[in-house]
């Protein structure tokens, strides 16, 4: 979609954002959780086949029948930020979905996210030095508040040119057209920004 506007100056970041902020730090039973949440089995049922038909359409098979733990997603953000260091953000977000929605391992258990990292040669050691300390913890409930506050209340959403959002899964035209608003809003910036640069000199 991005190769779509190759004039369009564009950096992705990845935000934390908490669907479940009070988690245990050792998740939940997927079961129980579901019950508490939705009374019932079959409503939690027909929420996951829609979302299984939505990404069988794209090639992804999810399969929540293999997810037993409800993860806490608080070190899985921070594995996220270790890998935007190293400019690999993109590589971990898709191996942890795998890893958890198809393969249906529980991502909150750091013994896991480590083995996840060294399928991607990440440094275990570093690695490990990082997930046991409490760097990034505070700063991911911060964001996460932030988000909170702006409005955000589900995922994905998508902010462009740091202005206009969008939430939930959308169709590719539609993301498009906000891609389409975004390089508008900066050829404006551009423009606006030259003009000044002119004025002063």
């Amino acid at each position: 979609m991005l190769a779509r506007k190759p004039s369009l100056n564009t950096e992705i970041r990845w935000h934390a954002f908490l669907l479940n902020p009070d988690m245990p730090l050792e998740g939940a039973d997927y079961d129980s959780y579901v019950y508490e949440k939705f009374g019932d089995k079959l409503r939690s049922r027909e929420i996951n086949n829609a979302i299984y038909l939505a990404g069988h359409t794209v090639g992804i098979d999810f399969d929540f029948t293999r997810v037993k733990r409800l993860p806490n997603s608080v070190d899985s953000h921070r594995l996220v930020r270790f890998a935007t260091r190293k400019n690999r953000a993109a590589e971990m977000l898709e191996m942890l979905y795998q890893n958890h929605f198809i393969i249906g391992r529980d991502i909150s258990n750091r013994a896991i996210l480590i083995d996840i990292a060294n399928d991607l040669g990440f440094d275990e050691i570093e690695l490990r030095e990082y997930l046991y300390s409490e760097e990034d913890i505070v700063d991911i409930y911060e964001q996460n508040s932030k988000s909170h506050r702006h409005g955000i209340r589900g995922v994905p959403t998508f902010i462009f040119a740091k202005q206009f959002a969008i939430s939930g899964a959308q169709d590719p035209a539609v993301l498009q057209r906000m891609l389409s608003i975004a390089e508008e809003t900066q050829h404006e910036f551009d423009e606006t920004d030259t003009q000044l640069i002119q004025r002063i000199n």
